[in-house]
């Protein structure tokens, strides 16, 4: 019997693109909103947060997604959207993370937002917590090391799936869980210096969010029974540097850091490899009989962002840490990189798609992928545009290794690029770091119109949704 690669996707395949609202919306102080995390962040991860916002913060602003989603989402259903993965903002709900009640203002905005969304047929995929900690529960609770979060967290989820669980089926409980590992403040809401953060303090925080997770997984199974739930980890494959096997090792290891995440989340219960680490670097937990209960409430389905692998070596004099990563490593020499040094790898998503399938046998959902590039709006028969070809032979290739993944037989729900329209970093905190289909008139100073023009990369995406995948070469 022989096989074919099919060249489309899956009947019902969910295309579409991701954003986050502290990225996009803007309006920091409108519409009953507390203060985030992300107010006092005005270089991203770059500098230490300041006290309070500044007028340098371009996330105060964004790109006025919350006076502008219907002009946004009409785009996205123009390109073809089946889905639209977005972020509610917790400091919108509760201004300040701890209140008992939701603030009606802030529930009204994002039933707009889905209403806009249903006109349009376009699915909604919501990430719960994307890194928008409420800063009181930051600066009063030092973030996620309290168990005191657990609760504030649950009651959070329980608004929401009240509010939105029969408009909303797909839910992402905290974006990219794993890298509180390097960025404690920016995933995890925790003030302390990372250099001053202890591996105690830190794995208790670590286990109050997978405490946190499951409970809301098992929450919306209670109040949505139709909802699916999953968690998002930063993929990140791990290559040895060389076939030393003391380097495999290496990058074994550095792979458990992400693996454990999603080891928990599909499996229930904490794996060895975690366990040793504990044991070996006197980490002990407060792990009571209610959090093992609840961590075997397993999710539905596993998202994950990709955009680069690395690589792992036990030589201590090849150590030398890529560029722009926020998750370390050492640089692939057989690779070439972005502008923002990110190396670019379209295969090890195909290993990742598979590794994960085979690991988990959970659906997977890809829900971030995409380059971030200095764009040139330029005008061409008339109508200004972005020529950027560059973003499309970048995501043409990652697709067509999806497509390859497919063909593996991995279970794939949906492929929703990074930054569908321009947006402020996250790590750099820069307008010029574009991913978009969409250019937003704003620059890193803060000046521009914030209209909207559709880059190339817009039709060339509506053609390979319209065609299933078919167009992609």
């Amino acid at each position: 019997m022989t096989t074919t690669i099919p060249q489309t996707f899956p009947q019902g395949f969910l295309w579409g693109g991701a954003t986050a609202a502290n990225q996009i919306e803007g309006a920091y102080a409108e519409g009953g909103k507390g203060l985030s995390i992300q107010d006092v962040m005005p270089d991203g991860i770059m500098t230490p947060p300041t006290e309070g916002p500044t007028e340098d913060n371009l996330k105060l602003e964004a790109i006025d997604f919350y006076h502008r989603y219907a002009e946004d989402i009409a785009l996205f259903a123009e390109m073809g959207f089946r889905t639209f993965r977005f972020s509610i903002a917790w400091s919108r709900i509760f201004p300040h993370g701890d209140e008992e009640t939701p603030d009606e203002e802030g529930l009204a905005f994002y039933d707009r937002v889905l209403d806009e969304l249903e006109r349009h047929g376009i699915e909604p995929l919501v990430t719960i917590s994307h890194y928008e900690t409420p800063l009181h529960l930051a600066r009063t609770y030092d973030g996620w090391t309290s168990r005191e979060l657990i609760g504030f967290y649950e009651n959070y989820c329980r608004a929401l799936f009240e509010r939105y669980g029969r408009r909303v089926k797909y839910w992402l409980t905290f974006n990219e869980i794993n890298s509180v590992i390097h960025a404690p403040f920016l995933s995890g809401g925790i003030p302390t210096p990372k250099e001053e953060l202890s591996q105690q303090d830190l794995y208790q925080a670590i286990h109050h969010e997978l405490v946190a997770s499951a409970r809301a997984t098992r929450l919306a199974r209670e109040i949505a029974p139709g909802a699916q739930v999953g968690c998002m980890i930063i993929a990140m494959p791990t290559y040895p540097l060389t076939p030393d096997p003391s380097d495999v090792v290496a990058a074994m290891h550095t792979a458990h850091d992400s693996y454990a995440f999603g080891d928990v989340h599909c499996r229930g219960e904490y794996p060895g490899y975690l366990l040793r680490r504990f044991r070996e670097n006197g980490i002990e937990l407060e792990i009571t009989d209610q959090d093992r209960e609840d961590l075997r409430h397993t999710v539905d389905f596993v998202s994950f962002s990709y955009y680069m692998s690395i690589c792992e070596t036990a030589d201590p004099a090849q150590k030398i840490a890529a560029a722009g990563n926020l998750m370390g490593g050492v640089p692939n020499p057989t690779l070439e990189a972005s502008e923002w040094g990110w190396q670019i790898d379209p295969q090890g998503l195909r290993v990742v798609l598979n590794d994960y399938w085979e690991r988990w046998q959970k659906p997977l959902f890809i829900v971030e992928n995409g380059i971030g590039a200095v764009d040139e709006l330029v005008e061409v028969d008339g109508t200004k545009t972005v020529v950027d070809d560059y973003r499309i032979a970048y995501l043409n290739d990652h697709l067509v290794q999806v497509r390859e993944a497919v063909a593996d037989g991995v279970e794939l729900l949906g492929y929703t690029t990074w930054g569908c329209i321009d947006l402020v970093s996250a790590s750099t905190a820069q307008m010029s770091k574009r991913y978009g289909f969409v250019y937003v008139d704003r620059d890193d100073d803060g000046t521009g119109t914030l209209e909207r023009y559709r880059k190339k990369s817009f039709d060339w995406y509506r053609q390979v949704i319209a065609t299933n995948g078919a167009h992609l070469q």
